[in-house]
């Protein structure tokens, strides 16, 4: 279950940079890819995770 407010999971698909890894990387089919950079973009606008990792 991908859900937005679990950070620890989130935190495994946003790469060092803070962007959202691509889903060759991740190795995610395109439908949990969808979700998860769907759940990382509502958790960025909650403040749970920073826009970027500087």
């Amino acid at each position: 279950m991908i859900d937005y407010k679990n950070v620890a999971l989130l935190k495994v698909f946003i790469d060092d940079r803070g962007r959202i890894k691509k889903a060759r990387q991740t190795g995610t089919c395109r439908r949990h890819q969808s979700r998860v950079a769907t759940a990382v973009k509502r958790s960025r606008e909650m403040a749970l995770i920073p826009y970027s990792l500087d």
